[in-house]
């Protein structure tokens, strides 16, 4: 059993790839489509962060996660649909926990894109790659109890819900519920679940 993440992912940025998607990195050009899915409301009532004013806070988020990676404190992921060569999401490892070998996961795509298993198949191969090449011993998600599409990914991919936190988190004048979900290593669903 390993005890510490695996460093040699960061020399180079790590692209993966499946069927449908490319997950590449960030660049500056990906500010207007991150702008966009950050200021809009179907995606944001889920995120309890401020909405984006300008396209300029999203390419100060995007060297916050270039620098991220440089710092080995994360990697995160620009979701390209492969056929229409386009900027569908994000995905990644936003945290690594280091002292418990477990990283926090964190993801959006455009409402155009809903319900299409888009998600699903970028899980997939993000779990994959934070077992498989981070060595992680577990991956968590932190997300608002109504986002019943997060939870059905989740679920889909192994996932197990670990803790329901009634009114946790305070933001914008209101409490709001977490719900933790998990998946080990050593539960991880196997190749039914990363077939895509």
């Amino acid at each position: 059993m390993n005890y510490e993440i695996d460093d040699n992912v960061f020399g180079e940025f790590p692209v993966l790839e499946t069927k449908r998607l490319l997950l590449r990195k960030f660049t500056m050009s990906d500010a207007p489509d991150f702008f966009e899915m950050r200021s809009d409301e179907n995606i944001m009532k889920y995120l309890a962060r401020p909405y984006q004013k300008s396209v300029s806070e999203a390419e100060k988020m995007i060297e916050n996660s270039i620098k991220s990676f440089k710092e080995k404190a994360g990697i995160n992921w620009v979701i390209e649909e492969k056929s229409l060569k386009k900027f569908v999401g994000y995905i990644g490892f936003w945290q690594l926990m280091r002292e418990s070998i477990r990283a926090e996961i964190g993801y959006a795509l455009k409402p155009a894109f809903w319900g299409k298993g888009i998600m699903p198949e970028a899980i997939s191969k993000v779990v994959q790659f934070g077992f498989d090449e981070l060595s992680l011993h577990g991956i968590e998600a932190n997300i608002n109890p109504g986002n019943a599409g997060s939870i059905r990914a989740l679920e889909k991919m192994g996932f197990k819900k670990e803790a329901h936190f009634r009114e946790n988190f305070l933001y914008d004048g209101k409490y709001l519920d977490s719900v933790i979900y998990c998946l080990l290593e050593t539960d991880r669903c196997g190749n039914q679940c990363l077939s895509f």
